[in-house]
């Protein structure tokens, strides 16, 4: 909604120059371009103003990524992109099936129009369930030319970098966790090491010896195996 900043703008701009104030004006001119070219990076095809979701899936083995486009009045307002982790067996067609289910079920705004990279399955059934909850006809479109076509590719191509740079993400990871522990394996002359478990012991005042444990596996810490003991079979510091 640029339309009342740019008129904002202008007025400033023309009042600004009526004083003399011309570095003034020209900061609000440069303001304005600005604003024009955001707002025409932001436009989309979409002459009828409709509010749409652009969806689109990538995957790599065991893992999926699903990306969404959110137009609202003609203009791409976000985005935004959800894991599947355990993708594995699962077609395209049930992935999207899935996603759309879950998401649409959450989500508190639903969209006149949601534009798939393929077909999903009992996509009238969904198309109706949606409809309900809008209280209009949604439809479930795949686009096959043109700029909706373009649009669905380009939220596949998020999709691909998302994947893309996660996986990345989770080599740099394991270099500083499974690494460091292959690492400290070596010093040792350890074969390599999966888990390891340090232990504390703590006296108060020679009596009520407890003990601590922290476990790490893979190189990470495993919160939920650490451990108090109070001991019991011996007495005093030891």
């Amino acid at each position: 909604k640029t339309g009342e900043l740019k008129e904002e703008f202008t007025k400033a701009m023309y009042q600004a120059s009526e004083r003399m104030e011309y570095e003034k004006a020209a900061m609000y001119r440069d303001r304005l371009k600005n604003i024009e070219q955001i707002a025409e990076k932001q436009k989309v095809s979409s002459s009828q103003m409709e509010d749409k979701d652009v969806i689109g899936l990538a995957r790599a083995g065991n893992e999926a990524v699903v990306q969404v486009f959110f137009i609202r009045g003609g203009r791409l307002i976000g985005r935004d992109h959800f894991f599947f982790r355990n993708a594995a067996g699962a077609t395209k067609e049930e992935l999207l099936t899935s996603f759309v289910k879950q998401f649409y079920a959450g989500t508190p705004f639903v969209p006149k129009e949601l534009m798939l990279q393929t077909e999903i399955e009992d996509a009238d059934v969904i198309s109706d369930w949606l409809s309900s909850r809008k209280g209009q006809k949604v439809y479930l479109r795949v686009p096959k030319i043109g700029q909706k076509e373009k649009l669905v590719e380009l939220a596949a191509k998020n999709a691909h970098l998302v994947l893309s740079q996660d996986k990345e993400k989770i080599k740099r990871e394991e270099g500083r966790t499974i690494g460091a522990a292959k690492e400290i394996a070596g010093w040792l002359e350890l074969p390599p090491i999966h888990r390891i478990e340090a232990f504390d012991i703590s006296n108060i005042s020679g009596f009520e010896n407890v003990g601590s444990m922290v476990v790490y596996e893979k190189g990470k810490p495993k919160r939920s195996d650490y451990r108090k003991f109070k001991i019991k079979g011996v007495q005093g510091p030891d």
